[in-house]
């Protein structure tokens, strides 16, 4: 009776122990482990049954942690295996594992034996598993010599196999001289020994080359029986018979499995005709989930077997002439499998604590237990230890007692080893969750704050919001084991910075963590059903709000797949549009919007019609609800019931509970629920200190109706508030204040009259109490008096004649800056060429930024060019860099200048005082252009130019270059000359140069950098002096008059005749040969003014030979009486003897230049004898 109670109170004792030690664990982050004392742990060994491959090296794998840094050591047979005699044998660095070198032609077998690792190190000693080493073997087949084997038709048959034995056994399988495997069925079969059996054999089973393989896996070797000669003869056939099985022989066998092994049962039987076999359990049910049959319902084979599998199996094998059966009794025994392993156990001195070793077997495991390797009866005594069975119970432990203890479980079919350390540890508290993390979630979602730490002893959990002042406790807090914070319905009040401390006798920490509960993001105005003739556009709205910070991303889906791959799909911000819709794109479109917490979605469908639509009145718009009514009325809350209007053949999908708040926003309907088309009541939850006034729209697949008519007036009490104001900042506009701003609260949220505000400040880390103010109807405050530029903690909580809002969230914000007071030193300029310069200064010291420090300011400008022919230009600029710049480039200078530059700091007051100025002279660069660049004269064969000098010289001007070469109309040029021409010169006249010919002039001036950029112009030579004769005024010759006169006497010769010829309805004869001829160059005369019709554009391009202004334009003469109009040039050209040297016919300057260089030009009066 006694033992009884001892051992009851022993159990009892163990509980509890196990729970007071459950919490403390050393945590799996590295920074942590690396810095604690810790025994040792082996964390990666090879498999107990290791088989090797006698081809390879072999590596025993061992490793193991622990601080220090642990040492190893192996015994080989149960005797110590000293490494350093065999050189075939190594040790990896910091780690046990073996690597045997076998190259060499040293045999493996040598090397085969019972293994066992042991890392140790001043806190404990670890062991592996005993691991067995042996060589994988492939035998080959012995010789013998196989008879053919004859058999009567309808015999059965057994085809022997009977392979080497391998180490892991050989794979068996059959196939012909051609490798390809024997075609197996319910007849012909492989056993589960590699024999193959036939139930009754057939004249097709006649064959030389069954042979038997054997694959071995570890070595992929392959070796074969020799082959099997089966004659089948049908002189004396075997009559049918009823089945008999085999194997296994007789009426019952037994098997023995091992729990989670695969046990596999068969039964093969002969017969005429082929059997079928049958399985069932006598004791219970075949467990379908782990039970499959193979090999033609031969065999039954049963994976991850436990002992329900145990009991008694029966096989049938029936065909028409009889049945016969076999019972095979099933016994199912476990090796060691654990309940609970022992776990590493981590106490502070004068702590309690257990170890447990559980585990199960059949039959079931002996229990022993060793220390540091050594059996623990054997080990030095401890009184803080004792051990009972499977438990170690530790009492008051001490400094110094850490060890590793071993725990063994075995039976006949196994055993189990595990490893686990008793560390002795005082550690003040940690806090492991990472600073200042932020948590981001959704209003109205559960958030969970983590404070992971460790200590020894384990510390206690303490949470803080904002302040210090008071501990968090109760709702809607929710405090886990592991020091987790959890809210389970988070709100927008629950934002901002919460304190956990980890608490123990021999320390404290803490840490802080930022929650952030974010607005739900919510689609407001949702796609509709829409129903579109084919070859027409539609276009789906999806207007979203969520929350500003939060990033969204908007997804459209058809049909719950991506959209289809065609550019008709166009996808706005909010809207999808379908461009040419055609049948296919019938279908149901969903709007869904991302952020990174949340999302929403809505559906809409889209129906495609023919061009013609169908009958008005078949689908509609729901009729308005009616009979709005108020029912079970509450401070924050009312029912709302109505009823349905006509559905128009369609079903109304959900109803939309509207509100008006006629206190604060008369006249605005806003969206309050929604609730499905089934239903006719909603409770709507209300806000205090609104006057309600609701209505309803219906909702089915072709729209909403119109609203119902409105409810009567709702008003709810007023309270206090529920929120604060939001966006809440503390900034600065002049040196001594800080200016508190915040958005205010809408009247919606005011909950009640006489809205204020608690204005609340102080001094962070320096002023205990707040200091605080109540303002109205203003959303912004200034405190006087500041600092400059100091963090201030500043809170706005809202307040009514009801009472106060929840309390606030603490936001830092900063006073107002001055300006810096220091200007940046050792200022210094690097000239890095002609246009770029770099200038360096020091920082200015932190204490004289007296702000925020955003950055330097380079001031310079152009004192005066170093050519004293320059102009002096002062332009001012700045450049601005970064606040952790100390140098910046200087662009686009001017080269040969003298600049000056300072440098002055900036925050966001504005400017520190400048630096010292520096002067630096950037050196020569290339010259601008020439200031102008003309032809001054030309003659025949000289042309004379002129320029100016640049304005822009940038160093001293060493002289010019003049290129020029010949171009013609059809854009070829010829080669290009090059002359260079002294600084002291503005004008060159060029001799010898061709005679009417066009010529293009590239001008440019240079220093010793190089020549600038050019300037170009292009001039005509004149043609030869013998053709050029003075200009006279052919209006004033007597010959020109007479002309003039003839030809207006022939034109109304001409007139007249056209006159009669159509008074007779006939053509008259200048018609006739101008439809006959179509002469482009003939053109009618104009019937209005009696003037020749216009000749074509290449009328008026200059004629060869003829003077042509440098620009290369052509001026016409202003006069409306020169004959300058129909010639080619402004200036019409005599012979010496007065004649003309131009033509009147719109030849253009290419034909003239082709065929008439050198004949006589034609007379004025060719050109009118083509229109009689």
């Amino acid at each position: 009776m006694m033992d009884r109670w001892s051992d009851g109170c022993l159990a009892l004792l163990v509980i509890y122990l196990g729970h007071m030690i459950s919490a403390l664990e050393v945590p799996l982050d590295p920074d942590l482990q690396e810095g604690l004392p810790q025994p040792p742990t082996i964390t990666h060994q090879s498999p107990k049954d290791y088989i090797i491959d006698p081809r390879e090296s072999i590596i025993i794998h061992c490793e193991a942690k622990g601080k220090p840094r642990p040492s190893f050591s192996w015994t080989r047979n149960g005797t110590h295996f000293d490494i350093d005699r065999d050189p075939k044998v190594i040790m990896k660095p910091h780690s046990g594992t073996l690597v045997i070198d076998i190259s060499g032609g040293e045999r493996s077998e040598a090397y085969e034996g019972v293994y066992q690792c042991t890392a140790r190190n001043e806190l404990g000693t670890a062991v592996s598993n005993n691991i067995i080493i042996r060589q994988s073997r492939s035998p080959l087949w012995s010789k013998e010599r196989m008879k053919p084997i004859i058999a009567q038709e309808g015999e059965s048959l057994i085809l022997p196999c009977r392979p080497p034995a391998g180490l892991p056994p050989p794979i068996i399988f059959w196939m012909d001289n051609n490798f390809q495997r024997l075609p197996q069925s319910r007849r012909v079969s492989q056993g589960l020994n590699g024999d193959l059996y036939f139930s009754n054999v057939q004249t097709e089973d006649s064959r030389s080359d069954y042979i038997c393989y054997a694959r071995f896996p570890h070595t992929q070797t392959i070796q074969q029986k020799q082959p099997i000669t089966v004659r089948v003869l049908n002189n004396n056939p075997s009559e049918e018979r009823a089945p008999t099985f085999m194997t296994p022989s007789g009426s019952s066998s037994s098997k023995l499995v091992l729990r989670g092994e695969t046990l596999e049962m068969e039964c093969i039987a002969d017969g005429l005709p082929t059997p079928e076999v049958s399985w069932m359990k006598l004791s219970g049910e075949i467990p379908s989930g782990r039970a499959s049959f193979l090999n033609f319902h031969k065999t039954l084979r049963i994976t991850d077997v436990s002992e329900v599998d145990a009991g008694e199996y029966r096989c049938t094998a029936k065909n028409r002439h009889g049945s016969t059966q076999h019972n095979i009794r099933v016994s199912v025994k476990a090796a060691p499998h654990w309940i609970s392993a022992p776990r590493n156990l981590v106490l502070a001195p004068l702590e309690t604590g257990v170890i447990t070793c559980r585990a199960r077997g059949h039959p079931k495991p002996t229990i022993s237990w060793s220390m540091n390797g050594v059996p623990i009866e054997n080990a030095l005594k401890d009184p803080s230890r004792k051990v009972e069975d499977d438990t170690i119970i530790f009492s008051e432990v001490q400094t110094g007692s850490s060890a590793v203890y071993q725990c063994n479980a075995s039976n006949e079919y196994g055993y189990l080893l595990s490893n686990a350390f008793v560390n002795v540890l005082a550690e003040p508290p940690r806090v492991l969750t990472p600073p200042h993390k932020v948590y981001q979630v959704i209003m109205n979602k559960p958030a969970l704050l983590e404070c992971a730490s460790f200590g020894s002893p384990i510390p206690t959990i303490t949470w803080f919001k904002d302040s210090r002042s008071s501990t968090l406790e109760g709702d809607p807090y929710v405090f886990h084991k592991n020091g987790t914070l959890e809210i389970h319905v988070s709100q927008t009040l629950n934002s901002g910075k919460y304190t956990c401390v980890a608490r123990n006798s021999l320390g404290i920490s803490e840490n802080h963590v930022y929650l952030e509960v974010k607005e739900p993001t919510r689609i407001l105005r949702p796609p509709e059903y829409r129903e579109v003739q084919r070859n027409r556009d539609v276009l789906f709205e999806c207007k979203v709000k969520h929350d500003p910070s939060l990033v969204p991303t908007m997804m459209w889906l058809k049909d719950d797949a991506e959209l289809p791959d065609d550019e008709r799909f166009r996808v706005d911000s909010d809207s999808l549009t379908i461009i040419d819709v055609t049948e296919s794109d019938a279908g149901t479109y969903t709007c869904i919007m991302n952020t990174t917490l949340d999302e929403d979605s809505a559906s809409a469908r889209l129906t495609v019609v023919e061009a013609t639509p169908s009958p008005a009145g078949i689908h509609g718009q729901p009729d308005a609800p009616t009979d709005l009514e108020l029912t079970d009325p509450g401070a924050r809350s009312v029912d709302l019931t109505w009823t349905p209007g006509d559905e128009h053949n369609s079903p109304i999908n959900k109803f939309v509970i509207q509100y008006e708040d006629g206190l604060h926003e008369s006249g605005v309907w806003h969206n309050l629920t929604e609730v499905p088309g089934t239903k006719t009541t909603a409770h709507l939850k209300l806000s205090p200190y609104v006057h309600y006034t609701f209505r309803v729209l219906a909702l089915n697949d072709v729209g909403y109706s119109q609203p119902s008519a409105r409810s009567r007036l709702y008003r709810t009490n007023p309270a206090a508030p529920d929120v604060n104001p939001s966006d809440v900042s503390g900034f600065g506009t002049e040196h001594n204040n800080l200016v508190i701003t915040w958005t205010a609260l809408t009247g919606l949220q005011s909950n009640g009259p006489g809205l204020q505000y608690k204005v609340m400040w102080r001094q962070q880390e320096v002023e205990e109490d707040w200091t605080s103010v109540n303002v109205a109807n203003v959303s912004r405050f200034t405190v006087s008096g500041t600092p400059t530029f100091v963090p201030y903690e500043v809170m706005v909580q809202a307040l009514n004649d009801y009472g106060h809002g929840p309390k606030p969230a603490v936001v830092i914000g900063y006073s107002g800056e001055d300006f810096p007071a220091a200007a940046p030193r050792d200022v210094r300029v690097l000239v890095m060429n002609s246009t770029l310069a770099e200038v360096h200064w020091s920082e200015v010291p932190l204490e004289s930024v007296r702000g925020r420090l955003q950055g330097y300011k380079i001031h310079y400008h152009r004192e005066r060019s170093l050519h004293r022919h320059n102009s002096h230009h002062s332009e001012r600029r700045t450049e601005s860099f970064g606040p952790n710049k100390t140098s910046g480039k200087l662009p686009h200078l001017h080269p040969y200048s003298v600049y000056s530059v300072h440098v002055t700091a900036f925050n966001g007051r504005g400017e520190g005082p400048a630096s010292s100025v520096q002067r630096f002279e950037t050196p020569e660069g290339v010259p601008g252009v020439p200031s102008y660049f003309r032809v001054s004269g030309s003659d025949l064969d000289t042309l004379t130019l002129e320029w100016g000098p640049p304005h822009e010289r940038n160093g001293h001007l060493t002289g010019y270059t003049l290129q020029y070469q010949t171009i013609n109309s059809s854009s070829e040029v010829g080669v290009l000359e090059e002359l260079d021409l002294p600084t002291n010169h503005t004008s060159v006249t060029l001799h010898h140069l061709k005679h009417s010919t066009r010529y293009k002039f590239y001008f440019s001036a240079k220093t010793q950098k190089g020549p600038g950029p050019a300037l170009t112009d292009e001039a005509l030579t004149i043609i030869e002096k013998a053709m050029v004769s003075p200009q006279v005024d052919i209006a004033t010759q007597g010959w020109f008059i007479g002309l003039m006169s003839a030809i207006a006497l022939l034109i109304l010769i001409l007139l007249i005749v056209c006159f009669i010829k159509r008074n007779k309805g006939g053509k008259y004869p200048v018609k006739e040969k101008e439809d006959a001829h179509g002469d482009p160059e003939i053109q009618p005369m104009k019937e209005d003014d009696l003037t020749f019709g216009e000749y074509s554009d290449e009328d008026h391009k200059p004629l060869k030979g003829s003077r042509t202004p440098s620009s290369g334009t052509v001026k016409r003469d202003d006069s409306g009486d020169s004959l300058v109009d129909y010639g080619d040039s402004g200036d019409t050209q005599f012979n010496e003897d007065g004649s003309f040297i131009g033509q009147y016919s719109g030849t253009s300057e290419r034909e003239v230049a082709r065929g008439h260089e050198s004949s006589e030009p034609p007379s004025p009066m060719n050109a009118m004898n083509s229109f009689v």
